[in-house]
Protein backbone atom coordinates (compact mmCIF):
# COMPACT_ATOMS: atom_id res chain seq x y z
CA UNK A 1 0.00 0.00 0.00
CA UNK A 2 1.93 3.64 -1.21
CA UNK A 3 2.53 6.09 1.71
CA UNK A 4 2.15 9.00 1.95
CA UNK A 5 4.85 11.39 3.91
CA UNK A 6 3.65 14.77 6.01
CA UNK A 7 5.78 16.89 8.24
CA UNK A 8 3.56 17.63 10.79
CA UNK A 9 3.92 21.10 12.42
CA UNK A 10 2.74 22.16 15.87
CA UNK A 11 3.44 25.52 16.86
CA UNK A 12 2.47 27.64 20.12
CA UNK A 13 0.93 30.80 18.68
CA UNK A 14 0.25 32.38 21.96
CA UNK A 15 -0.29 31.25 25.36
CA UNK A 16 -2.44 33.69 28.03
CA UNK A 17 0.22 36.77 28.12
CA UNK A 18 0.45 36.47 24.44
CA UNK A 19 3.67 35.56 24.55
CA UNK A 20 4.63 32.27 22.40
CA UNK A 21 6.44 29.58 24.87
CA UNK A 22 7.34 26.68 22.92
CA UNK A 23 9.76 25.94 20.33
CA UNK A 24 7.48 24.42 17.10
CA UNK A 25 7.23 20.83 17.38
CA UNK A 26 7.86 19.42 14.07
CA UNK A 27 8.17 15.47 12.89
CA UNK A 28 7.22 13.38 9.73
CA UNK A 29 5.01 10.43 9.33
CA UNK A 30 3.97 8.64 6.70
CA UNK A 31 -0.06 7.77 6.27
CA UNK A 32 -1.87 4.88 4.18
CA UNK A 33 -4.17 8.06 3.71
CA UNK A 34 -3.39 11.15 1.58
CA UNK A 35 -4.80 13.19 4.59
CA UNK A 36 -4.51 16.67 3.08
CA UNK A 37 -6.98 15.21 -0.08
CA UNK A 38 -9.19 13.53 2.72
CA UNK A 39 -9.55 16.93 4.87
CA UNK A 40 -11.11 18.65 1.70
CA UNK A 41 -13.07 15.66 0.24
CA UNK A 42 -14.54 15.60 4.05
CA UNK A 43 -15.13 19.45 3.52
CA UNK A 44 -13.27 20.15 6.69
CA UNK A 45 -13.73 23.90 6.62
CA UNK A 46 -12.95 24.87 10.22
CA UNK A 47 -9.98 24.53 12.20
CA UNK A 48 -12.13 22.27 14.86
CA UNK A 49 -13.13 19.58 11.73
CA UNK A 50 -9.96 20.06 10.30
CA UNK A 51 -8.00 19.06 14.02
CA UNK A 52 -10.40 16.41 14.98
CA UNK A 53 -9.32 14.57 11.23
CA UNK A 54 -5.84 15.30 11.04
CA UNK A 55 -5.87 14.00 14.91
CA UNK A 56 -8.25 10.94 13.71
CA UNK A 57 -5.64 9.40 11.36
CA UNK A 58 -2.62 10.23 13.18
CA UNK A 59 -3.92 8.04 15.54
CA UNK A 60 -5.49 5.46 13.71
CA UNK A 61 -2.05 5.17 11.53
CA UNK A 62 0.04 4.45 14.78
CA UNK A 63 -2.16 1.91 15.72
CA UNK A 64 -2.75 0.42 13.02
CA UNK A 65 1.56 0.38 12.85
CA UNK A 66 1.88 -0.68 16.03
CA UNK A 67 -1.39 -3.31 16.44
CA UNK A 68 0.41 -5.79 18.08
CA UNK A 69 1.22 -3.19 21.07
CA UNK A 70 -1.13 -4.57 24.24
CA UNK A 71 -1.15 -0.64 24.89
CA UNK A 72 -4.17 -0.54 21.67
CA UNK A 73 -6.25 -4.14 23.12
CA UNK A 74 -9.25 -2.46 24.21
CA UNK A 75 -9.39 0.64 22.11
CA UNK A 76 -8.79 -0.98 18.55
CA UNK A 77 -12.44 -2.95 17.88
CA UNK A 78 -13.99 0.52 19.67
CA UNK A 79 -12.15 2.48 17.14
CA UNK A 80 -12.89 0.72 14.36
CA UNK A 81 -16.63 0.29 14.62
CA UNK A 82 -16.17 4.31 15.28
CA UNK A 83 -14.48 4.69 12.09
CA UNK A 84 -17.18 2.49 10.14
CA UNK A 85 -20.04 4.49 11.73
CA UNK A 86 -18.24 8.00 10.75
CA UNK A 87 -17.51 6.75 7.34
CA UNK A 88 -21.32 5.73 6.80
CA UNK A 89 -22.52 8.81 8.46
CA UNK A 90 -20.19 10.78 5.64
CA UNK A 91 -21.46 8.69 3.20
CA UNK A 92 -25.18 9.42 3.73
CA UNK A 93 -24.38 13.48 3.98
CA UNK A 94 -22.67 13.39 0.64
CA UNK A 95 -23.66 10.57 -1.36
CA UNK A 96 -21.29 9.38 -3.80
CA UNK A 97 -18.20 10.83 -1.91
CA UNK A 98 -15.38 8.84 -0.21
CA UNK A 99 -15.38 8.44 3.38
CA UNK A 100 -13.52 10.29 6.51
CA UNK A 101 -10.82 7.47 6.17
Amino acid sequence: MPKHKFRITVESVAEADENPVHAPLVFTVENHDDIIALVERAGANDDHARAFLVGLKLFGETMLQDRDNPLYAEIQPAFGAFMKKLKAARRNANPGAEGAG
